[in-house]
């Protein structure tokens, strides 16, 4: 089947029609005229994979990678930078008008990462013992593509991961391990689990399931330090990280803002900067104590982080039941919420954060979001609820990939 590939949706996919079927292409730029075969139909979608590119698009390039189109870890590849940038701001644009239904949205730019290449601060690498392999899955399978070098990782992690390939072949990797994480700071590397055990480790360490302690690391941003680990989620992009928090927090200032999904506290501690009062909530245990650190160690006591699922927590101060809440957050949420700041997973907010979130009623709301499509969907229920969307901006946080952060501010 002859086709040409129109345009890129959410998700990575070229879109194309031939012989009434709407066809979806992986690995593919928008004016390529490939040839292409069946991968498979689901309903009155076809999943093809390109088989030759008849004439390329003015905008393909050679992937660098040698693992490319096998490993599943990039899918932009194939397309100039200047490209899949312009893609990127296609897919949020085409994500708020068709699920978001939003007819006006506001102009806006996304923001190039400095480091196309080489920039990525954060990794998970799957290991299959009994093939001696270490790298990352294949696309659309759990089978383990074999990778020595990475083209997005930091060199850091290049060096940790070439370490840990000198381990599996002299045999000494754990044959247990399933998977190792690791993540950059200021002054190394944190891994788990850790291969090398380090008693130098601080009281309280995260634990391996074979015991072995999980390193901290430690990162300065805009003169804030932040400490975390391998175990525990933190952005994979240092070099734009300054610019994503100038944008989430805009220029927001008052008595009293409330942050969902707060992790270790990237936003928490400027924002304790810029608030009397600051209420963070956060499901993970482990990043609930590094968020706690973090604070105290920026001498910061106007911000509290609550370790509870979100939606729960949300139910509890609709329901007016603070009995549970410290003092400070209590006496925050009895006065007018200014702001509220959510950074959900890539699967977005559930339904009744959502409607908690509409419950405080803000005057301000910014979403920090990884999936454009996600993104939209709350944002509907959110503009459905009396909140107009005031701007949006993007951050080119994982280049070579079809990610994208989307920053949008929303005003009652």
């Amino acid at each position: 089947m002859e086709l040409t590939i129109e345009r890129i949706l959410p998700g990575g996919l070229g879109l194309a029609h031939a012989d009434g079927r709407t066809v979806m292409v992986a690995l593919a730029a928008p004016g390529d005229r490939v040839r292409v075969s069946i991968d498979r139909v689901k309903g009155n979608v076809t999943f093809a994979l390109i088989q030759e590119i008849i004439t390329p698009s003015p905008q393909r390039v050679e992937p660098p990678c040698q693992y490319f189109g096998r490993c599943g870890g990039c899918d932009f590849q194939q397309m100039s930078y200047e490209a899949q940038l312009a893609v990127k701001v296609e897919i949020i644009k085409d994500c708020l008008h068709r699920i978001g239904r939003i007819e006006n949205v506001p102009d806006f730019q996304i923001t190039p990462a400095p480091n196309p290449w080489h920039y990525r601060a954060r990794a998970q690498w799957q290991y299959d013992s009994i093939r001696r392999s270490l790298g990352y899955f294949e696309s659309g399978s759990r089978r383990v593509c074999d990778v020595a070098e990475c083209a997005v990782l930091a060199p850091e992690l290049q060096r940790t991961l070439s370490g840990l390939r000198e381990r599996m072949q002299d045999g000494s990797l754990p044959e247990d391990a399933r998977d190792f994480r690791a993540v950059v700071g200021d002054e190394g590397v944190s891994l788990a689990p850790d291969t090398v055990r380090n008693p130098t480790v601080r009281e309280g360490a995260d634990l391996t399931a074979d015991g072995a302690a999980v390193l901290d690391a430690t990162r300065t941003i805009r003169g804030e330090q932040y400490r975390f680990n391998a175990e525990i989620f933190f952005q994979a992009n240092d070099d734009l990280l300054p610019q994503l928090i100038d944008a989430a927090l805009n220029d927001a200032r008052g008595e009293t803002a409330v942050e969902l999904y707060s992790g270790v506290g990237l936003f928490t501690l400027p924002l304790a900067r810029r608030f009397k009062h600051v209420v963070g909530v956060e499901s993970e245990s482990a990043a609930v104590r590094f968020a706690h650190e973090n604070l105290v160690s920026a001498g910061l006591t106007n911000a509290e982080i609550v370790i509870r699922d979100v939606g729960v927590w949300l139910d509890d101060v609709k329901r007016h039941d603070l009995s549970r809440l410290s003092e400070l957050s209590a006496t925050a949420l009895q006065g007018q919420i200014d702001f509220v700041l959510l950074d959900p997973p890539r699967t977005g907010a559930e339904s009744r954060v959502i409607a908690g979130v509409l419950g405080l009623r803000p005057q301000n709301i910014c979403y920090v979001s990884c999936d454009p499509a996600t993104l939209a969907r709350d944002l509907r229920k959110l503009v459905a609820g009396g909140y107009t969307l005031d701007c949006v901006g993007a951050f080119d946080m994982f280049p070579q990939t079809h990610h994208v952060e989307t920053v949008v501010h929303l005003l009652l």
